[in-house]
């Protein structure tokens, strides 16, 4: 699936409205992110059950503000909805897959409990999901279905 653009008026309508969307926030000047580019590609293209949103901070300064980006590339991701990750570099192809295999099976219930608790409501911003090159889950299996089989 190829990768939709992200603008302000755009950004909330694809994050709420999709259970799992990826934001590459990228710079066309940036080195790291023309490096990122291809890599993020190809996982959309593997993952087509996912959304891959791109958000250009050159034309989208206001959006790039809200969020708080200041480092390109920045790679965010929201299951249900829910800031889960968010970490500013580039990632090679190996980690960004961790980082997918992770978020596909994120225990939400968990996510939003920790968020009540010790965020006041708010999910941390702080990335929530592993991205050393150790693998740490196997590939999500099945169809294009999230959480625990038979929910």
């Amino acid at each position: 699936m190829p990768t939709v653009t992200l603008t302000q008026l755009n950004f909330s309508t694809v994050v709420a409205g999709n259970n799992i969307v990826l934001v590459d926030w990228w710079a066309g000047w940036c080195g790291p992110s023309t490096h990122f580019a291809p890599v993020y590609e190809d996982s959309a293209e593997r993952h087509p059950e996912l959304v891959y949103g791109k958000v250009d901070v050159e034309a989208e300064i206001e959006l790039t503000a809200l969020a708080q980006v200041d480092r390109f590339p920045t790679l965010m991701a929201f299951r249900e909805g829910l800031l889960v990750f968010n970490k500013a570099g580039f990632l090679p192809a190996a980690d960004l897959e961790e980082v997918v295999q992770q978020i596909m099976w994120l225990d939400m219930d968990a996510v939003r409990r920790a968020a009540a608790e010790g965020e006041g409501g708010q999910v941390a911003a702080k990335p929530s999901v592993s991205t050393n090159s150790q693998r740490l889950a196997g590939q999500a299996a099945g169809p294009a279905r999230y959480g625990w089989p038979g929910l």
